[in-house]
């Protein structure tokens, strides 16, 4: 399979992971199978076999900022960033359905949260604990 096609698959299944994490209070239990580990875990594979066969053979690493240019300047390496970030940022948004499901946060403050893990991950994992200290001030009982 090559990189493009790899890129494209990826994408794709972290999109349906998403979809199912929105779908989450329909289907708990499968948004819980689905976005937080079979999906994750199959990105992982690919990510863990691009960084096994190329990252070795890579020019860079992470000792400066130039170095982690030069380390991403190499294709198989640039997208085992990107199955990366694709398989942590779902991973975390599933998290935080979980989360939010168990300290009973209201889903519609939750999908603005999944949006902007999507979109900006760390920023939406920061808007999250927001949400859920806001929903653990209004109703103390479930905190």
């Amino acid at each position: 399979m090559d990189l493009d096609a790899i890129f494209s698959f990826a994408s794709l299944l972290a999109l349906l992971g998403w979809v199912a994490l929105v779908l989450s209070p329909w289907t708990p239990v499968w948004s819980d199978r689905i976005a937080a580990w079979w999906i994750p875990s199959v990105i992982a594979m690919a990510y863990a076999a691009l960084v096994l066969v190329h990252f070795g053979r890579a020019e860079g690493g992470f000792g400066s900022l130039d170095e982690v240019a030069r380390l991403f300047s190499s294709r198989p390496v640039l997208l085992a960033g990107w199955l990366h970030y694709l398989a942590f940022d779902l991973a975390i948004g599933a998290w935080e359905v979980r989360e939010a499901r168990r300290r009973s946060v209201p889903f519609a403050f939750v999908v603005p949260c999944l949006a902007a893990t999507f979109l900006v991950g760390p920023a939406g994992f920061l808007l999250f604990v927001a949400v859920r200290a806001f929903a653990a001030r209004r109703s103390p009982a479930t905190a």
